[in-house]
């Protein structure tokens, strides 16, 4: 992946990193697991942008990550890894479009708001929803069972509405 990160610094091309602990359906593995040590590669390539993506992206909005599930509910506790590196680092952004931005925050409206605000010129939306008319009608998330709270929505109108 160095040699990716060098072509893509040297091209101008972002990477994006889907970084997922817990698998949705049987057979489906992790993706870019060990998250809490990102900022290394971070700080190791200054010039290459990143963006993250997937459920433990943004399930460390929070300080406290539970390691059981992908979406976590309840209050956000400050202090996450994600917060914090979107603020520390100028080349890490952040993508909005799938149901783990969603779930996040939805999870506490009020700490979501404070998030967008802080962050709002590293938020990217590109469309992870898999819907067929706008409205939720189609498969959401390849049917994968953490990601019900949204089921019969258009992820992606219901994550900009909250981004309001």
């Amino acid at each position: 992946m160095r040699r990716v990160y060098d072509i893509a610094a040297e091209t101008q091309v972002p990477v994006m990193m889907h970084i997922q602990n817990f698998p949705h359906f049987p057979g489906e593995l992790p993706y870019n697991t060990g998250y809490d040590h990102v900022d290394k590669v971070l700080r190791a390539y200054p010039r290459t942008n990143f963006i993250g993506h997937g459920d433990l992206f943004w399930a460390n909005i929070s300080a406290n990550v539970p390691t059981d599930r992908g979406y976590p509910s309840g209050p956000v506790k400050p202090g996450g890894l994600t917060d914090k590196w979107l603020s520390d680092f100028p080349n890490l952004y952040a993508d909005m479009s799938a149901n783990s931005c969603n779930n996040a925050w939805s999870r506490d409206l009020e700490f979501s708001r404070g998030f967008v605000v802080r962050h709002q010129d590293k938020m990217i939306f590109g469309s992870d929803c898999s819907c067929l008319d706008g409205k939720g009608g189609g498969v959401s998330q390849n049917n994968n069972p953490e990601a019900s709270r949204p089921a019969g929505k258009c992820v992606a109108r219901a994550t900009l509405e909250l981004s309001r």
